[in-house]
């Protein structure tokens, strides 16, 4: 066990929980709504700290990140638990247990692993980085004194005393906005809305992160063209810059909902690009636009397709037929 960064004392010798907007006020002997924050002797602590269940080293296109670093390769990094509990998981077995379990691991250990493959980036992904707050804190400062990038794949709810504590270390994130309504959130993820999620995009970009999002379309849910452009336009008034993701729904865990017909996300692709977004692709399908194109001359700038690492055309970052400057990190 690990002490907790983020808790509070209340009356009744209760905790709560600021790591998050769940916000969870424990009783002894309880824990928060991730199952991995627990009150022991009045101290509220992290459960999974240094418990590794999933380990492997990804191209950093598969976050997905397409505009830091591409080709490189990232560590990517997990334990139990999670914030949300989303009827459509793809990884319940690990983000929704009910007990503790994986491979003792210290911060050291992830950044000898990370030095030993080679890689640019630590990941912590597969599911909420949120929760394991103190392990990634540590492992990304470590990881940063050695030339590590680091990396959250995260679902965004997170408070933002703990968020900006660890954003000297961050480099990158993959946020995923799962809908622009609240009632998706309430339903389908048991948390009370999307706005805290929006807030920590807001602050990302602010901090100067680079930024990704991915949007899972699921029938029925989030998918209607006015939802989708509602989206779409809030992220192109944050920064038309911005990449967006959307991504196939495949049923999984709780929801049988059928999978996600391919002309909703080709219309969602068009949608996103008549709204203004500069960069737009679509994933988790065969034949999906995974391709960086110029926004101002319509250039193929960086051609993923089947290709172990992407082929750039960029120079110095940018077009090399009308110098448009291509957002990014790590660019060509």
């Amino acid at each position: 066990m690990k002490k907790a960064m983020f808790f509070k004392s209340i009356e009744g010798s209760r905790v709560q929980c600021q790591l998050c907007p769940n916000n969870c006020i424990i009783s002894e002997g309880g824990i928060g709504s991730c199952r991995v924050r627990k009150k022991v002797d009045g101290i509220l602590y992290s459960l999974n700290y240094g418990k590794i269940v999933s380990l492997a080293v990804d191209p950093i296109e598969k976050k997905p990140l397409y505009h830091f670093y591409p080709g490189s390769e990232s560590l990517s990094i997990a334990t139990v638990g999670c914030n949300f509990h989303c009827k459509f998981c793809q990884n319940w077995e690990i983000s929704q247990s009910s007990f503790i379990f994986g491979e003792d691991m210290t911060p050291q250990d992830v950044v000898n692993l990370a030095l030993l493959k080679g890689v640019k980036s630590i990941s912590y992904t597969y599911t909420e980085p949120t929760i394991f707050f103190e392990f990634a804190y540590d492992t990304a400062k470590l990881a940063h004194s050695c030339g590590i990038q680091n990396v959250f794949v995260t679902n965004g709810f997170i408070n933002s005393l703990p968020f900006k504590k660890i954003v000297p270390y961050l480099d990158a994130v993959n946020i995923d906005l799962k809908s622009f309504n609240d009632i998706f959130y309430q339903k389908l993820c048991s948390v009370r809305g999307v706005s805290p999620v929006l807030d920590t995009i807001q602050l990302a970009y602010g901090l100067g992160i680079h930024i990704e999002l991915t949007n899972l379309l699921i029938p029925g849910w989030n998918t209607s063209s006015v939802q989708i452009k509602a989206l779409c336009e809030w992220v192109y008034a944050l920064d038309k810059r911005i990449p967006l993701h959307f991504s196939r729904y495949f049923p999984a865990y709780k929801m049988t909902v059928e999978s996600t017909p391919v002309a909703v996300l080709e219309s969602a692709y068009g949608i996103a690009k008549k709204v203004g977004l500069e960069y737009v692709y679509v994933g988790n399908v065969v034949n999906g636009v995974q391709e960086t194109y110029c926004p101002s001359c319509g250039e193929l700038l960086v051609d993923r397709g089947r290709r172990v690492e992407p082929l750039q055309k960029l120079i110095k970052g940018a077009c090399p037929k009308c110098k448009y400057k291509v957002y990014g990190v790590g660019l060509l």
